[in-house]
C-alpha cells in the first residue's frame, strides 16, 4: 500500500482555500496576464483555443517560474532564511518581461501584504524593506497556513486558473459552462505542473515566454480593454 500523506488540519485547509480565492482583496480579478491581448490579436475566439492557451501558459510559464518560486519560498520562510527570500523576490522582479507584468506582481504583492497584516502580527516586520512580489507574499501566507510546498503550489495554481478563466469568460466572451469545462481541464493538469515545479533547481527556473511578453506589451496600448494586464 502507498503511504498517504497526513491531511492538513481543518483550519489550515480553510486558510489555504481562502488564499486561493479570487475574492481575496488583492486585485487579481483586474489582470488577464496577456490573455485579453491574445483574444484580440491571436484569435482566441472559442473554448477550445482558450483552453489550449491556458494549458500551455500553465506548463510553459507558471510551472517553470512562479510555482517554483512559491515552493522554494515556502521552504525559505519556514527556515527563516531571509537571504533566500530576498533572492527569490529579486528573481521574480528581474524576469517579468513587460511593464504590465511588473505592475501586476508588485501591486498584488503589496495588497497581499496589507491583507496579511490583518491576520499575522509578524507580516509587517517580515516584509520590511522588501519590494515584495506576489509569489513571495503567497509563499509567506501558505507557510503560515502550515502548507507543504505541494499544497501551496496547488492552491496558487488553482487561484491563477480561476482568475484567468474569469477573464476569458468576460473577454472572449464565453459562457459559464464553457468556463467550468476549461477549469476542469486545468484542474486535471495542475498536479503535473506542480510536480514539475517542485523538481526545479535555481538554475532551471525560467521565465521565457516571448509571445506572451509581446502580447502583454501590445496590451498596454490596446484600443479597447477590460483588464490592467
Amino acid at each position: 500500500m502507498h503511504d498517504v500523506p497526513p491531511a492538513l488540519p481543518g483550519a489550515s485547509l480553510l486558510q489555504l482555500i481562502w488564499l486561493a480565492s479570487p475574492a481575496l482583496p488583492i486585485g487579481g480579478f483586474s489582470y488577464s496576464e496577456g490573455l485579453e491581448a491574445a483574444i484580440e490579436m491571436s484569435g482566441l475566439d472559442n473554448e477550445a483555443r482558450v483552453a489550449d492557451w491556458l494549458a500551455d501558459q500553465l506548463h510553459l510559464g507558471l510551472a517553470r517560474a512562479d510555482l517554483a518560486v512559491v515552493a522554494q519560498g515556502i521552504a525559505a520562510w519556514r527556515g527563516c532564511d531571509m537571504a533566500r527570500v530576498g533572492a527569490l523576490n529579486a528573481w521574480v522582479l528581474q524576469t517579468r518581461e513587460s511593464a504590465e507584468f511588473v505592475l501586476q506582481t508588485e501591486q498584488m504583492g503589496r495588497s497581499f501584504v496589507e491583507w496579511l497584516k490583518l491576520h499575522h502580527a509578524d507580516a509587517a516586520q517580515a516584509f520590511a524593506g522588501l519590494p515584495v512580489t506576489y509569489p513571495v507574499a503567497f509563499a509567506f501566507a501558505a507557510e503560515r497556513a502550515q502548507a507543504t510546498p505541494t499544497d501551496g503550489c496547488l492552491a496558487f495554481a488553482f487561484g491563477w486558473a480561476e482568475n484567468m478563466i474569469g477573464a476569458a469568460v468576460k473577454a472572449v466572451p464565453l459562457g459559464q459552462s464553457a468556463g467550468q469545462r476549461i477549469l476542469a481541464r486545468l484542474a486535471r493538469e495542475i498536479p503535473d505542473a506542480v510536480a514539475s515545479a517542485l523538481q526545479l533547481r535555481d538554475d532551471e527556473r525560467q521565465a521565457f515566454t516571448p509571445r506572451l511578453a509581446i502580447l502583454s506589451a501590445r496590451h498596454e496600448t490596446q484600443y479597447s480593454r477590460l483588464f490592467r494586464s
